[in-house]
């Protein structure tokens, strides 16, 4: 049985493991953080393997989701500040917006920031996002809502550079 479930774990890491450390860079916010935070999250599933039913990804997307909120709450105590931050190569077409929108991520709650990558990235709806944050659908559609605004306030010109977002789906 161990060889069965070793084998098929292994499938779903070869098959699926590049999608989800996309989520835990989009959540953790470096390569290295987003490593640990999907490798606690795959070691958890991994214990628990013989019981997950059907598709293991939005199993394992939960535990990221979870484990990455859990990790802000630790360090909302525990962060140093530090004079100067690494420098960065940037990609893309606008890599002035692009550092711009990621240190506004960093600015929002954690509730805020995971809605967003829920919605936007992962490109959930609302009652899917509501189901795997373990709260009400309402809840979801209001930090979208105030995530959206205070993106916009942090990022002077956004809605003239970005369509403006459906908050319900």
């Amino acid at each position: 049985m161990a060889d069965v479930t070793d084998g098929e774990f292994t499938t779903f890491i070869n098959e699926r493991g590049d999608k989800l450390l996309r989520v835990a860079y989009a959540l953790a916010g470096s390569q290295h953080a987003a490593e640990d935070l999907l490798q606690h999250a795959l070691a958890k599933a991994y214990a628990r393997w013989p019981r997950i039913r059907g598709d293991a990804e939005p199993y394992v997307k939960r535990i990221l989701y979870h484990d990455q909120v859990s990790i802000w709450r630790r360090a909302r105590r525990s962060e140093i500040p530090v004079a100067n931050l690494p420098e960065r190569m940037a990609t893309g077409p606008d890599p002035e917006l692009r550092l711009l929108l990621r240190e506004a991520l960093r600015a929002l709650p954690p509730r805020q920031r995971a809605v967003l990558t829920l919605r936007y990235l992962e490109d959930l709806s609302v009652a899917e996002t509501a189901t795997l944050l373990g709260c009400r659908a309402g809840t979801v559609a209001s930090q979208t809502a105030k995530a959206l605004a205070r993106l916009r306030q942090l990022v002077p010109g956004l809605d003239e550079m970005t369509p403006r977002a459906e908050v319900t789906r």
